[in-house]
């Protein structure tokens, strides 16, 4: 037996002649051989193949496509060894009269196997089996099953198969990769003559539409893009499913045998629409793609198609891609990967298209002429826009932006060749830059809006209760195609945008290695500029309200929409991407030929984009300064208007968790201050005029409640003057609510919390006296409770006594409201401040045993602090950057606690697994930290627990975490 498997062979063939000479000979010596005894021989022979595909494609030997290939022929002498000599049991009278086909089916039946894969096997017998035979049958699969194999499995007669098949499209294009392995040949002969018929009674036409309604719905499932940033390689658009789908149409519709490769120009050729290049490309995409899939299999250790995170840098690694300039080698490798999916989609989607003309038995030039197009040069077919022979989008580029131009008038969908057209020229494209005419028509396509259903209210109710939110309208995606989004991804998947606007190509699949954004540069921007334009016609949520009645009427449309698509144009060149992409706006809108004014303006917003999101959630805009300096760089009510609806199209283009109700909350709030200021009915200096105001004002509120004079007096008595600019009138009316009745029952802590269903939010208001680390201890229970804080305002009162308001949210970023889980928080805060809880102990239980996957570990999260002493008049504000875990609020505080900070408000904000915690302190005396010395100790002392944590989470060791600095950094300190 050792002899033997010594002689293994690298030849599928030769390696199962071997196989089957060996068994043959050991069971002829002993015709006992038990059972587990001969598995153990398969099971060597099997571990010999996997290691020798393993080891020749690890080295580089083979590619994937070739290593899938040869697995496949491998395992086919593998089961057919065993088929056969299990099938040798059964009785003669069985053998004679139940013809039995062994059958490979699915991607094993089209000899490309992943190392993981399930092998799919079809039983095909004559007529209905003999219990012997299923008896075989049922042996021989619990053979493969303990050789460790993942087989999928059916056994149907010939008739149940063209039956099942003609009324299921996917088991009957199961059938259409069906290969014989080993039994009755004859019988599968007569199999593949018969289900030929079946084809003709399905008919071309209904395949494909079939065929285009599983990809729509495995796409809905999946993404609808292939700018994922943690695609499926399998499933996803752009992936290997969609080249799987064109071979079966291919072979369906074109008639072509199991043999024939479709990725070889003389099978495609016939439809006289790829040229040879093109062939080429679409090759090397397949076997790209199948090698990072081995790559996958081979890592994972099990059958794994989502390239994640933990993935990417590893498989991109060993591909040999390595750091470029700015871009270090994962991104390289990602940008590889989008570019092939977008090159697999649009080839695939235009091979479909020439595939349903010649399954309705029409031609390219079978198109027909229209009135309204008879003098442009176009015409229609299969009633979608075409370029008749007169037009050379070679010669005459800017027809390509007339197509569009009149697509978009008329309200028609362009024809998949005509973009296979544009595809082809838009190297071209690169003549029409500073072209007027061009120009005009991308501004007007970018600026185009969908038309609103009906005129009345554009949201529908999730269910009766006025606490719920209300969402949008779903967009009708069969008018996906009339609108600026369309025209931007066919622009963007044609290559002709990055010749038209160069700046743009660098941002073609630019990853963005994190877990905040889903999407690459290009598509999020994409995907921005939808959504402004979704929000323009008035399809949006009830929180978008205020941002829908500003674009109303805006008087800078043009500078808005480009730069919604610019924003991110200076990403991925290695510096501040807002100031680089300004830059480049400026030549971009000289280009396109807009006005001296609109240029400015779209720079600006370019430079500025992250302004109102960083001060909205990461700064106090109770402060007067934060406002004032925001004033100083806004200047003007239409900037501020302009700014703010960019803003909101780009948080919610990220991905569709990032934006929530208490998000709009907070840049509604801000952008109220700042409007305030810019419009001169109240200075925000004016501080003692606001807080008289907003005295009196709860005043006549607490009378209207019927308090009484005493209870109204000694609460107005209380705030000191930032006190009186912090909340709104529901807040303060329930903070009198808490003190008057804790001041009733000389209770000396109270815990309340209050869902806010439409800020998506829950305020927790704690009222007690103060203590040492009293800010760290409920952040704490907090975050035991399973609550994350996204705020947090921290008043000392005249009498003495602490009134802390924390807003949190679920795990889902939205209001945290369920009874028994209110229950725990407030019970978790009692025990934590009378010291029956160790928080600290709680923490490391439950972060204990919260195991940081290698998804999340793969992302570098590099520990920051910022001290910043010019944002403030009153306060030091500290900025922490990061990884967002169980316990790092509490970490963060209690070590601004230890330096003997005061903390007067907290701010925090996730991205992704980034958070971004910002306090604004003072010293033991009330006043700002001047002394440099103390910034640095502050500055190191969190660095250094941040860092020790990071270390437990990733299990890698940083030399920054053994080396306290001293020395000021000026662009960590800013003084």
């Amino acid at each position: 037996m050792k002899q033997s498997l010594l002689n293994f062979s690298s030849n599928p063939e030769k390696a199962t002649e071997s196989l089957r000479n060996y068994v043959q000979k050991i069971l002829n010596n002993n015709p006992d051989l038990s059972r587990e005894e001969l598995l153990q021989i398969f099971r060597r022979h099997l571990g010999r193949i996997q290691t020798q595909i393993q080891s020749e494609f690890e080295i580089s030997k083979i590619p994937g496509l070739k290593a899938a290939t040869e697995l496949a022929e491998y395992i086919d002498g593998l089961i057919t060894v065993i088929f056969d000599f299990i099938y040798k049991t059964l009785p003669a009278t069985d053998i004679a009269t139940h013809s039995i086909a062994l059958v490979a089916t699915g991607g094993y039946g089209r000899k490309a196997l992943a190392p993981f894969s399930d092998i799919d096997l079809l039983f095909l017998t004559s007529e209905h089996p003999s219990s012997n035979l299923l008896n075989t049958i049922e042996q021989f699969l619990y053979f493969l099953w303990d050789l460790g194999l993942k087989v999928g499995h059916a056994t149907r007669s010939i008739s149940e198969c063209l039956s099942t098949a003609q009324k299921d499209i996917t088991i009957l294009t199961t059938l259409l990769d069906s290969r014989f392995v080993s039994g009755d040949q004859k019988l599968f002969n007569q199999f593949s003559i018969e289900f030929k018929r079946t084809h003709e009674n399905v008919g071309d036409v209904r395949y494909i539409q079939e065929k285009r309604k599983e990809k729509k719905n495995r796409y809905k499932k999946f993404g609808e893009t292939p700018y994922l940033v943690e695609p499926n390689i399998k499933e996803g658009l752009g992936g290997l499913r969609d080249l799987q789908t064109i071979h079966w149409e291919c072979r369906y519709i074109l008639g072509l045998n199991q043999q024939d490769n479709i990725f070889i120009n003389p099978y495609i050729g016939s439809l006289n629409v790829l040229n040879e290049q093109e062939v080429r490309r679409l090759r090397r995409a397949h076997n790209f793609l199948w090698t990072v899939r081995f790559q996958l299999h081979y890592i994972a250790g099990r059958a794994e198609d989502r390239l994640t995170f933990d993935m990417q840098p590893i498989i991109g690694g060993r591909m040999g891609y390595t750091r470029h300039g700015q871009q270090v080698g994962v991104e390289r490798f990602m940008r590889h990967y989008f570019l092939t999916a977008r090159e697999i989609t649009r080839l695939t989607y235009v091979i479909e298209a020439a595939l349903y003309l010649h399954a309705q038995r029409l031609k390219i030039t079978d198109y027909q002429n229209n009135k309204f197009l008879e003098h442009t040069g176009f015409a229609l077919l299969e009633n979608q826009l075409f370029p008749t022979p007169k037009i050379s989008f070679d010669n005459q580029p800017i027809y390509m932006m007339r197509m569009l131009k009149i697509a978009q008038t008329q309200k028609r969908a362009i024809h998949p060749l005509a973009i296979h057209q544009m595809i082809r020229a838009e190297r071209q494209t690169n003549l029409l830059r500073g072209d007027k005419e061009a120009s005009h028509i991308f501004l007007d396509l970018l600026c185009d809006i969908p038309k609103l259903l009906t005129s009345k209210a554009r949201y529908k109710r999730l269910s009766q209760n006025k606490n719920e939110r209300q969402i949008a309208v779903p967009f009708d995606p069969v008018s996906d195609e009339q609108y600026n989004f369309h025209w931007l991804q066919i622009l963007n998947t044609t290559g002709v945008l990055g010749q038209f606007i160069p700046e743009w190509r660098h941002m073609v699949g630019q990853m963005q290695f994190d877990t905040y954004h889903v999407f690459t540069v290009d598509q999020h921007s994409i995907e921005a500029v939808k959504l402004l334009a979704l929000l323009e016609a008035g399809y949006y949520p009830e929180d978008l309200h205020f941002a829908y009645k500003l674009i109303q009427g805006l008087q800078s449309r043009r500078a808005l929409y480009l730069a919604t698509l610019l924003h991110d144009s200076g990403k991925g060149k290695g510096s501040d991407h807002s100031e680089l992409g300004s830059q480049m706006a400026v030549n971009i809108c000289a280009r396109l030929h807009m006005s001296a004014d609109e240029s400015d303006t779209v720079s600006w917003l370019i430079l500025h984009h992250l302004l109102l999101s960083s001060t909205a959630f990461q700064r106090d805009i109770d402060d007067p300064k934060t406002i004032l300096d925001l004033v100083d760089t806004i200047q003007s009510p239409e900037r501020l208007r302009l700014l703010f609806l960019l803003t909101v199209s780009d948080i919610r283009a990220v991905n569709d968790k990032v934006w929530n109700a208490w998000k709009a909350t907070l840049l509604v709030e801000l952008y109220n201050r700042i409007s305030e200021v810019l419009e001169g009915s109240l200075a925000t200096a004016e501080q003692d005029t606001r807080v008289h105001q907003s005295k009196d004002s709860i005043t006549n509120l607490l009378n209207s409640k019927e308090f009484n004079s005493w209870e109204i007096d000694n609460f107005i008595k209380l705030g000191y003057a930032s006190y009186w600019l912090s909340f709104d009138q529901d807040t303060y009316l329930r903070h009198a609510e808490i003190i008057t009745k804790a001041n009733q029952s000389s209770s000396p802590l109270t815990v309340h919390t209050h869902p806010i269903h439409d800020r998506g939010v829950t305020e927790v208001t704690i009222y007690t006296q103060d203590h040492s680390g009293l800010f760290s201890k409920i952040a704490g229970a907090l975050s035991i409770a399973g609550a994350s804080i996204v705020d947090a305002r921290i008043h000392t009162l005249t009498n003495g006594m602490i009134l802390d308001t924390f807003w949190i949210q679920n795990a889902s970023k939205d209001v945290f409201d369920e009874p028994h889980r209110l229950k725990r928080v407030e019970e978790l805060i009692h025990s934590t401040l009378e010291q029956k809880t160790d928080i600290e102990q709680c923490i490391y239980n439950y972060s204990h045993h919260l195991l940081y996957g290698r998804r999340m570990r793969a992302i570098h999260v590099p520990p920051r602090v910022v001290i910043d002493n010019q944002a403030s008049n009153s306060f030091t504000v500290i900025e922490i950057n990061g990884r967002d875990r169980i316990g790092l609020l509490y970490d963060v505080t209690k070590t601004i606690k230890e330096q003997n900070l005061q903390i007067s408000s907290a701010h925090i904000t996730t991205y992704g697994i980034r958070a971004v915690d910002v306090f604004y302190v003072k010293d033991a005396f009330g006043l700002k930290i001047q002394d440099k010395t103390k910034l640095s100790l502050i500055r190191d002392a969190i660095l250094q627990k941040l860092y020790q944590a990071e270390e437990k989470i990733t299990g890698q060791q940083s030399e920054k975490s053994k080396v306290t600095q001293h020395q000021p950094q000026s662009e960590n300190i800013n003084l």
